[in-house]
């Protein structure tokens, strides 16, 4: 089972329109567990109808002491509001108040930072600031080169800006679209990443697509590039329903054009093992015995996606009408 923590919301600020801070601490001030740049806490959450779920928040820190993060006494986040989502933002952001107590569960690192010699070149999408910010602090302390490109679609919807520009200076790289006239040229950002260094990227999905398409072309190695894609499984134009059967069991669902396999079979009372919920970490991967995939993840290779028997079904879906899970 894994270990929980009963913290409570020492202050919650809105830093513009779309993103909300939080800092929370024990309610005795006691020391809490450390972390590492790039880790994330879990929140339970409350949905509409009162469903709990989780939803994992990358932890925040533009402290340069190298002990910073050993034994902190807060953890900083900040939640963007997905008017679109499920509801956990909307909770994060409409009903969360200081002096409210949430159940977080323990500092886990999915993303972590090289922490050897060399330079590191982040690059962050809206968001996705947060987890790069602290990637950029460690760095700092470090003593190693480190430049940020961040991207917005504007300077009033970015966090943190003031408190990256303390830190980096003019190693901070700030594009907003409507300044620019358009989106990031990943191109040149990808010029200017000097030989050696290795890049972290964190962002939306369109985003990501986009750098390792261009870093695959540039025969760039698979260990150069780290990354970490801020959002769960949404809907794609032309998504459809489709048929699930688990042969174990003989159990069949339909899975709604909204939904995805993993969510559908919780919903169904199914236990199966996941975490991310964005295709990245393979935890939920499922052997497939019938039916083509849609393959949407970030951690099969193109022969195991080409072979077609086992899917990450937090996000890939069927091609067809029916999949036959081995489960």
């Amino acid at each position: 089972m894994t270990a929980t923590l009963q913290l409570r919301v020492a202050e919650a600020h809105q830093l513009n329109p779309l993103i909300r801070m939080f800092r929370l601490r024990a309610a005795d001030g006691r020391a809490l567990p450390g972390f590492s740049a790039g880790a994330h806490i879990r929140i339970q959450v409350e949905l509409a109808g009162g469903a709990k779920d989780w939803r994992h928040y990358s932890l925040i820190n533009f402290a340069t002491e190298r002990n910073a993060t050993v034994a902190p006494t807060e953890y900083t986040i900040a939640v963007r509001k997905e008017d679109e989502g499920r509801g956990g933002s909307r909770f994060m952001h409409e009903r969360l108040q200081p002096g409210d107590e949430v159940t977080i569960e323990l500092p886990k690192n999915d993303f972590p930072l090289h922490t050897g010699p060399g330079g590191s070149v982040l690059l962050a999408g809206g968001i996705g600031i947060t987890p790069l910010a602290s990637m950029a602090a460690r760095r700092r302390a470090e003593g190693e080169r480190v430049q940020l490109n961040y991207a917005g679609r504007s300077r009033e919807l970015m966090a943190f800006l003031p408190e990256l520009q303390a830190l980096l200076a003019d190693d901070l790289r700030v594009h907003a679209d409507v300044e620019a006239g358009g989106p990031l040229d990943i191109d040149a950002v990808l010029d200017g990443v000097p030989a050696g260094d290795r890049l972290y990227v964190c962002g939306p999905k369109v985003m990501l697509d986009a750098v390792l398409a261009r870093t695959q072309a540039r025969g760039w190695a698979h260990d150069r590039v780290h990354f970490e894609l801020f959002t769960e499984a949404v809907v794609e134009e032309g998504d459809q329903a489709f048929e699930v059967e688990l042969a174990q069991s003989g159990q069949r669902f339909t899975v709604p054009a909204d939904q995805s396999i993993l969510d559908c079979l919780i919903e169904h009372g199914c236990d199966p093992l996941f975490d991310c919920k964005r295709g990245e970490c393979g935890v939920c991967a499922t052997p497939v015995l019938e039916g083509d995939i849609d393959h949407r993840d970030y951690v099969l290779s193109a022969r195991e996606k080409a072979e077609g028997n086992v899917m990450q079904i937090c996000i890939s879906r069927a091609k067809g009408a029916r999949l036959v899970l081995d489960i």
